[in-house]
């Protein structure tokens, strides 16, 4: 048995959505504490019992409006975060951690603060996360064309998130032809209810949107005559509230994977987490990335080649028209996919825990 400190990314949910998953399983054989910020601190901290601590800390944050990535906006943001108690909450975290727990290795699912940590102290850090595909993977001219310096820097910030982990766990739907040392590829962690559901499919389209800013899109679905189930872009709602072919939902989990599984399509950004989750049940979905998002950009031009989906700059009549019209193609190209579970990650997750464990074990510097 091991101690594990697991670090979790607070932006967005699909870190703690994949993480969960991961830190049930490992519990299961070893002491874990996981550190999270924001949102996806309250998610995992249910999870908690024997053996299982959930730790809240302070992380970044991202500013969208009009659905793209405010640089400046961000920067001010997470700044006065920082100002305001953020850094200090995170010293205090480390050494609390550093003098109780006492872990054997590191578990980061794309946090900083606890692969810091790992390097200060000389233990394994194990990456486990989607995010490293964009530095660790090589991905042909046609896909990044058009976003050349995105790349690079999205590239770079990826390159010193997590430098120098024992080894790089990725999981992904989509296969670059070559990666970096130490790196596996695996298919994507899905929660148990969604391998439990059985696809059906439906008429209404899933729309799920992460930033409540993108004002333009509520008219472009209405003009689509179709049942759309809106997530997201009303945050304020407690109950559903029906606006012609509109139906806005306030968040419940059952009830999405309820929509997503008997969806007849799902039109979204480009998360990795819903995205994957669409690929398994089959539903072709239209991405439509936040700009300056180059992660976001990467999985929809992925998707759209691999045949699952087709991905778009932004939304007007036409693409979604266009879309809607390629959907019998789309389903075609979605059922030669499969696979089994999350016994892939799992797997090597475990035998890389125990590499890291053995003797003489340490984190590579590069």
């Amino acid at each position: 048995m091991a101690r594990i400190l697991y670090g979790v990314a607070g932006e967005g949910m699909g870190h703690a959505i994949r993480s969960r998953v991961v830190i049930d399983h490992l519990s299961r054989s070893h002491d874990v504490q996981v550190v999270v910020s924001g949102r996806a601190h309250g998610y995992l901290k249910s999870l908690e019992r024997a053996r299982l601590g959930v730790n809240k800390i302070w992380g970044l944050s991202i500013v969208y409006e009009d659905n793209e990535v405010r640089n400046f906006r961000t920067v001010l943001a997470n700044v006065k975060g920082a100002a305001l108690g953020g850094w200090p909450r995170n010293v205090k975290a480390y050494f609390d951690l550093a003098r109780e727990f006492r872990p054997d290795v590191v578990v980061s699912d794309f946090e900083s603060w606890s692969h810091l940590f790992a390097r200060m102290h000389g233990i394994p850090c194990i990456s486990v996360d989607n995010n490293q595909i964009v530095n660790r993977g090589d991905h042909p001219p046609e896909v990044i064309a058009g976003h050349e310096a995105e790349y690079l820097v999205a590239k770079a910030v990826v390159k010193a998130k997590l430098p120098g982990c024992f080894h790089y766990l990725i999981a992904t739907f989509f296969q670059p032809e070559r990666l970096k040392r130490r790196t596996t590829l695996h298919p994507p962690v899905l929660r148990p209810e969604i391998l439990a559901s059985r696809p059906e499919r439906g008429e209404h389209l899933l729309v799920y949107q992460t930033s409540t800013s993108n004002e333009a899109l509520p008219e472009v679905l209405r003009r689509s005559g179709r049942e759309c189930r809106v997530y997201g872009l009303r945050r304020d709602l407690v109950a559903d509230a029906r606006d012609g072919n509109l139906l806005w939902r306030p968040f419940s989990e059952p009830v999405f994977i309820e929509d997503l599984r008997t969806a007849g399509a799902v039109v979204s950004g480009g998360s990795f987490t819903l995205m994957s989750e669409a690929v398994y049940l089959h539903k072709p979905m239209l991405a439509v990335p936040v700009k300056r998002q180059f992660e976001q950009i990467l999985n929809a031009r992925y998707l759209e080649r691999l045949g699952y989906g087709v991905a778009a700059g932004s939304i007007d009549d036409a693409v979604l028209a266009g879309f809607l019209a390629r959907l019998p193609e789309l389903e075609r190209g979605l059922a030669a996919y499969h696979q089994d579970g999350n016994r892939d990650l799992l797997a090597k997750l475990d035998e890389t825990l125990a590499r890291a464990l053995g003797p003489g074990a340490a984190a590579p510097l590069a």
